[in-house]
């Protein structure tokens, strides 16, 4: 096995913050004169276009999810609300403890890294100035690639990007999206992340996979004994 695919959210990320998601839309919902509830309501019922990049970049997506609410906010109050937008995505995707350490140890040890993320345009547009993007090879967002997991060209992408055949992949993730079925199908190596120390996490996870790996952990930190046996 040559390298080693993660999923971001829940996974990479501190699995605690995702419980502080819908707080980190208030001063965007604010800034665009929105109600929060109804702001909260919007971004959840758009997440499927979001994700796959129909509603556009971050600024066209707030100016259309406002509208959506009945407000046409004025060029200023984009301005204000792409800024806390951006800065509400921050507060969701801090490193999970240890997570940039393991990630050089990986890469020390010889393995390539790829990323495969449902994910709105925030992280896109920001990954090159995260800790993780100089730690990953190849990161393929749904946003991007107008569709998500578990599409299989999504898997096909990294893999390509990475240079390595998905049968020499392993692929890591907490199991939101049916991503290890698709990591299956594609010929990749799955292995759940359980996050046994978070055990509200699992239920903010969008569209559980059915599928369950052989191969489970119950933190990443579990990773290296796994994937070095």
């Amino acid at each position: 096995m040559r390298a080693i695919v993660f999923d971001f959210f829940g996974t990479l990320t501190d699995p605690a913050a995702e419980a502080g998601r819908r707080e980190s839309f208030t001063a965007t919902a604010a800034a665009l004169g929105v109600p929060a509830d109804r702001f909260w309501q919007a971004m959840g019922a758009s997440f499927p276009d979001r994700i796959t990049g129909r509603y556009g970049d971050t600024r066209a997506t707030l100016r259309r999810i406002a509208r959506e609410c009945g407000t046409d906010p004025a060029e200023s109050d984009l301005d204000a609300a792409v800024r806390a937008q951006q800065a509400g995505a921050v507060l969701v995707r801090p490193p999970r403890p240890g997570v940039l350490d393991l990630l050089d140890r990986l890469r020390a040890a010889g393995y390539r890294l790829g990323l495969i993320s449902d994910c709105s345009s925030e992280l896109c547009e920001a990954w090159p100035e995260t800790p993780y993007g100089p730690r990953i090879d190849a990161a393929v967002f749904s946003w991007q690639q107008g569709y998500r997991k578990p599409d299989l060209r999504l898997y096909e992408a990294v893999s390509a990007r990475l240079g390595v055949p998905a049968a020499e992949c392993w692929y890591v993730g907490d199991g939101g999206s049916r991503e290890h079925d698709g990591a299956r199908r594609a010929g990749m190596r799955p292995v759940l992340v359980t996050n046994a120390a978070y055990p509200d996490a699992a239920a903010l996870r969008s569209d559980p996979d059915p599928y369950t790996p052989d191969l489970t952990i119950p933190d990443l930190d579990a990773l290296p004994g796994l994937i070095e046996t």
